[in-house]
């Protein structure tokens, strides 16, 4: 099977009116989540530093809750905005984060070459599906060996929405993937920095920019997959399954835009059942921080491998569990709000964080926890078999509506925040669906 050939097939020949409608409404709950996180990290700091050192071309496309902006600035700065306070969305077998790499590429192309709104979201989920399917064809080993897939995996999805959008035939779409994977990058060392968003911005314009150039007659690899120098033997050597990908040839696949969930709290997701945890102890028996000796959990191994950091800095502790924990019973939740720099060194958010301790247990799957929280006079314990937003216990629309309002109201205002989420609920009837995409902009 030539893998390669055989998704850029799936991108290019896949008919809109064949994505099932229920991956078209996921398609739209993605895009309502990725506005309401960029939106509000658009007001940090770290975003003016892209932009100085960016192109100052054209203003082709919208920059969300910024300045318009060159294509490739863009998806470079949205892409980075969609993930920088981890409040995006993980496809839960891989924990690949598809869309804050692939809708800021998928955005920008519909800006340039102008789509209907069924178009744009159907080619969202084609690149959702295109990127969940090589992270699953590499998941363990690649993510083991430390490489982050999101930032690795991301710009394959973004090159198919890109391309797809674009009009690329099959054999431009093929370079276009190969153009993409050769820029794969992203290190898990950088969790907890600014680096880590950085993966999904440059997946996203890397993706863009893949299409763009084969669309204009540039050439890529055409076995960016099998080949014997290709992304699966040198990126994840250690183990691969290429039927995940060959399964696209299917026209009765199970998308897996099904498997992915949205986030209720801003940071790392395999913590959120220990918060879904804590917040319901801390509330069924109104718990009081200075009454508790001990919070005690047995949690899924990757826990332990993705969020052990002892955090001095608010980025630090969206990696930390016992910080989640922390604010979790101290402040009943894990907004942005939970994670500055100020709550971080807070001297009873630090106490509390010396009295969490989690043990692994191999038997828990990736979304359950078991947790006991300890004081002088009470012992309390509950079990979380799926945390909130997990694709067993997914975030409903009203949930996802007032998580949106909550943080795109104090970028943009009500009124135009109500604009924007009603405009994406009727992008399906949409004939030019860059006016909904200029909404989200300054």
């Amino acid at each position: 099977m030539k893998s390669t050939v055989n998704v850029a097939d799936f991108i290019v020949n896949t008919p809109t009116d064949s994505v099932p409608e229920h991956i078209i409404h996921q398609a739209q709950r993605s895009l309502i989540n990725v506005f309401g996180v960029a939106l509000s990290a658009s007001l940090d700091p770290s975003v003016e530093a892209l932009e100085k050192i960016g192109s100052h071309g054209n203003q082709e496309a919208t920059v969300i809750g910024r300045s318009r902006s060159d294509l490739n600035q863009a998806a470079l700065i949205n892409g980075y905005l969609a993930h920088l306070q981890d409040y995006d969305d993980t496809h839960f077998p891989t924990i690949l984060h598809p869309s804050a790499p692939i809708w800021p590429a998928a955005l920008a192309a519909a800006e340039r070459r102008g789509c209907s709104g069924s178009d744009l979201l159907a080619a969202f989920a084609i690149g959702a599906e295109v990127a969940c399917r090589v992270a699953m064809s590499v998941h363990p080993w690649h993510y083991d060996l430390g490489w982050h897939i999101t930032g690795t995996v991301g710009g394959f999805g973004a090159a198919a929405a890109a391309s797809r959008l674009l009009g690329l035939t099959v054999e431009q779409t093929v370079s276009a993937l190969g153009l993409a994977g050769t820029h794969a990058a992203g290190f898990r060392e950088a969790f907890g920095t600014n680096g880590k968003a950085l993966h999904a911005g440059h997946a996203a314009a890397s993706g863009l920019r893949a299409a763009l150039l084969s669309a204009n007659g540039f050439t890529g690899p055409r076995a960016v997959l099998e080949g014997t120098r290709g992304f699966w033997s040198v990126l994840s050597p250690t183990g691969h399954d290429s039927s995940f990908v060959d399964q696209l040839s299917d026209t009765k696949i199970d998308w897996e835009l099904a498997n992915n969930g949205l986030k209720p709290y801003a940071n790392g997701v395999v913590s959120h059942p220990l918060q879904d945890a804590v917040i319901e102890l801390r509330n069924s028996y109104e718990i009081d921080p200075v009454d508790v000796t001990s919070i005690e959990a047995r949690v899924h191994p990757l826990v332990l491998e993705l969020m052990n950091l002892s955090p001095v800095v608010g980025l630090e502790g969206k990696f930390s569990y016992r910080h989640c924990a922390a604010v979790a019973l101290v402040d009943g939740a894990a907004h942005e709000a939970q994670f500055s720099d100020a709550r971080v060194n807070d001297d009873q958010i630090s106490a509390i964080r010396d009295l969490v301790h989690a043990t692994v247990d191999d038997q828990l799957s990736e979304d359950e926890v078991h947790v006991t929280i300890r004081g002088a006079n009470f012992d309390y314990n509950t079990h979380i078999p799926h945390a909130t937003g997990s694709p067993q216990n997914p975030m409903s629309d009203s949930q996802l509506e007032s998580k949106y309002r909550a943080i795109a109201s104090e970028v943009i205002g009500t009124s135009q925040t109500e604009l924007l989420l009603s405009a994406v609920w009727d992008l399906p009837e949409e004939q030019n669906a860059q006016q909904t995409i200029a909404l989200a902009g300054e």
